[in-house]
């Protein structure tokens, strides 16, 4: 974890001024929140200013608590440019998502860095395989990589049967900017580490089978 980067206190400080707008002004949140009919009426802003948009203090803790643990493993094993790119291109690929999933729900709406976020922490997995994750009620750490996949797993479920007042889609859309963009931008991992590279990919593929099959 150790001394946070400015990049990603600027971050977490532009999420927390622009949520706490949101939160106490109703047009605000309403005109930069994901809503699918906004978009298509031309509003492309809100692919990315809802990114930092939440629903409220908890769901804002939440998504900058865990940016807050992931963010320096990215910097330190990337660089800060790296960081900035996944952050930014795992919020836009997150929204396009849900859009892609919701483009026929005109009254669809979304908020939250969560797609952001999930890119960040897909990408520190991916970077880092063989660190582990502590997950609130269970008391034994998990290897990353077993909860990587295992989430994204459970996303796929949460979409097919809408579990929840969760964009699944968006935190799916997410992880898969963060696989992306870091395979990019160090496709050594391809030779160092191709086995892992091939086991996060296992719930990307599964869930464009599902869609062409028809079952998404």
């Amino acid at each position: 974890m150790g001394k946070l980067d400015i990049i990603t206190i600027i971050i977490i400080v532009a999420n927390v001024l622009i949520s706490y707008k949101g939160f106490n002004d109703f047009s605000f949140f309403e005109k930069y929140k994901f809503n699918v009919g906004g978009i298509k009426r031309g509003e492309q802003v809100r692919l990315f200013s809802s990114g930092f948009l939440h629903a409220d203090t908890a769901h804002l803790f939440f998504n900058m608590f865990t940016l807050y643990f992931f963010a320096n493993v990215v910097i330190s094993l990337l660089d800060v440019f790296g960081f900035f790119i996944i952050y930014v291109g795992s919020l836009i690929l997150g929204n396009l998502l849900s859009l892609y999933f919701h483009k026929d729900e005109y009254h669809y709406s979304a908020v939250g860095a969560s797609g952001a976020v999930m890119g960040v922490l897909y990408a520190a997995i991916l970077l880092q395989p063989g660190m582990s994750l502590y997950i609130f009620f269970i008391p034994i750490p998990i290897p990353a990589y077993i909860f990587g996949i295992g989430y994204l797993l459970y996303s796929i479920y949460g979409m097919k049967n809408r579990v929840g007042n969760i964009g699944h889609d968006a935190h799916f859309g997410g992880a898969i900017g963060g696989y992306i963009i870091t395979l990019l931008l160090s496709p050594v991992l391809f030779k160092t580490n191709f086995l892992m590279v091939a086991l996060l990919a296992i719930p990307i593929v599964i869930l464009f089978i599902l869609k062409k099959a028809g079952k998404m």
